[in-house]
């Protein structure tokens, strides 16, 4: 399950990007993924794991989507 950090994610349209920690492309996110995986929306440099999967436009979109707990670094 790759895990990456939302780029940006705007409302009012519905969409947005989550960059993979990997490097690869963007994935894709709509309004109804978040929906369902029980979130209202998405905030900037949240971080997120998530599935790749087909639409039916054969585009790849993140569903299944997953908070990941944000650590801090321990000050030395």
């Amino acid at each position: 399950m790759p895990i990456g950090t939302v780029k940006f994610f705007n409302d009012a349209k519905g969409y947005g990007f989550i960059q993979p920690d990997t490097g690869e492309t963007d994935a894709f996110v709509h309004i109804t993924a978040v929906e369902q995986s029980g979130m209202h929306t998405l905030r900037q440099d949240q971080r997120l794991s998530y599935e790749l999967e087909q639409d039916r436009r054969g585009k790849m979109s993140a569903v299944n989507l997953k908070l990941q707990e944000q650590t801090v670094p321990e000050a030395q």
